[in-house]
């Protein structure tokens, strides 16, 4: 209850206090050189935004400082600011337009969310523009079965819980000014909370963001591929916390393990025409509690006693130890296989899970009359695919007909055309099929901050 009252429970404050006048004179010099507000900004303002988002005792607004007073203070009452302009802004585009204005206007902007902050950081030091993004509250996708939440930075964290409570998944963030506070401010500060030991901090569980940058440039790198298959959902609904790694082979690269090393994993009769396979493994404290779990995803899996569709044809269970390392050989012993068999054209891409056969398809249907195999294998937690294409030697047509061929699929399905070998010598060229320009020109600027006379590896990662 207390957490919900956090934003009316603000105490009485006089403007303006005087430690934050000490803050804005240690301060002074910098603002100096930056622009104050004037009424023609407002005016621009008022062309982005309606005017029920824009409080300002500016013209043409002519609101009154009172209705500033609770975005100009924070909750203690412990630091106060002057701003003359809140703005509430309820979508990216219209954060850029505000972004773009003030850069070229040279006005500075103090970002603002539930302003539940202890240290200051969400309320101006002098007169800057409030850029208060309580409006931006929707929740723009949930899919329950990989657990990936898209929303704007404004929702509040309760608001989330709430949401997701019905789904059966919680937020891994909870904090006592939940009632209050902003996931965009939880990120920007790394909270940890209360679940910080089963979910550590919160950006572990970030997998994107969409950021609008100081001159209003929008960076995206909302990325959600995390996206799972049934089989998958199976498999964390019954294991959940005792599964440790779930690994995706197709039947090329089972043939081509079994071809290389005379081993088979299971009988031909049972694997029938399975085009696919699956290694799971658990790591459980608990013998009988895992061996339960295993056993209920296995029925699951074959169909149940309740007339489900069987997902799987057949399957084994490691016994012993010697069992355990042969069955992680076959997924282990592609990469080598494929080497002994010819020259190997090797990527490693990101696309959702249930693209991963696809994806090896229409790579196989390119190249499949001009090399000697194509084999996809991978990690499903993170949805990385390893595409192995098998030749007799390297050629430039071959080249050609992979590239980009292959990080155009990637792109499509908005995904990384490195997910864990890096970009190395191979894919600068190729880095803007999976970082926008603004996300690349960044990363030149971090680069040449720190190697200004690029002496560190040159040539790599990033395109200068």
């Amino acid at each position: 209850m207390l957490s919900r009252s956090f934003g009316r429970l603000r105490p009485n404050v006089v403007r303006p206090l005087r430690q934050s006048a000490l803050i804005g004179q240690a301060q002074g010099r910098k603002l100096s050189t930056l622009n104050k507000l004037e009424p023609k900004d407002v005016e621009h303002f008022a062309t982005i935004l309606p005017k029920t988002s824009i409080l300002s005792t500016l013209p043409p607004i002519h609101g009154s400082a009172d209705d500033l007073d609770p975005f100009n203070s924070d909750w203690m009452g412990k630091y106060v600011g002057q701003s003359q302009c809140v703005l509430k802004p309820r979508t990216t585009e219209e954060v850029s337009k505000i972004m773009k204005w003030c850069w070229e206007r040279r006005i500075p902007v103090v970002p603002q969310g539930g302003n539940t902050g202890l240290v200051g950081g969400s309320v101006p030091i002098g007169s800057e523009v409030i850029l208060n993004l309580s409006n931006m509250n929707k929740i723009r996708k949930f899919d329950p079965i990989s657990g990936i939440l898209v929303c704007d930075a404004g929702c509040i964290l309760e608001s989330l819980s709430e949401f997701l409570a019905p789904h059966k998944h919680i937020m891994p963030l909870d904090l006592g000014a939940k009632g209050s506070c902003q996931i965009g401010g939880n990120v920007s500060t790394n909270a940890g909370g209360l679940r910080l030991l089963r979910y550590g901090s919160l950006h572990g569980t970030v997998l994107g963001l969409e950021v609008v940058l100081p001159d209003g440039r929008v960076m995206d790198q909302l990325t959600t591929l995390r996206k799972d298959n049934t089989v998958y959902q199976a498999a964390k609904q019954h294991l959940s916390e005792i599964i440790s790694a779930f690994e995706y082979f197709d039947r090329q690269s089972y043939n081509l393990v079994s071809g290389h090393t005379g081993a088979k994993a299971l009988e031909d009769s049972e694997i029938g025409d399975s085009q696919a396979f699956v290694l799971i493994e658990t790591s459980g404290g608990d013998a009988n509690h895992d061996e339960e779990k295993v056993n209920n995803l296995l029925e699951a899996l074959y169909g149940g006693a309740d007339g489900e569709e069987a997902l799987i044809n057949s399957g084994t269970l490691s016994q012993s130890a010697p069992q355990f390392a042969s069955l992680w050989a076959f997924r282990e012993g592609i990469a080598e296989a494929a080497g002994k068999s010819g020259k190997v054209y090797k990527y490693d891409i990101s696309v959702p899970v249930s693209e991963f056969v696809n994806t090896t398809n229409r790579v196989r249907e390119r190249v499949g009359h001009k090399v000697k195999e194509v084999v996809g294998y991978g990690h499903v937690g993170d949805g990385n695919l390893h595409i192995n294409v098998i030749a007799e030697t390297y050629t430039k047509e071959i080249e050609e007909l992979l590239e980009p061929f292959i990080y155009e699929v990637v792109a499509s399905h908005r995904g990384s055309i490195s997910a864990e070998h890096g970009i190395g010598k191979m894919k600068p060229q190729h880095l803007h099929y999976s970082k926008d320009a603004v996300s690349i020109d960044l990363m030149k600027k971090i680069k040449q901050l720190f190697d200004e006379r690029g002496i560190m590896n040159p040539g790599k990662v990033v395109p200068m």
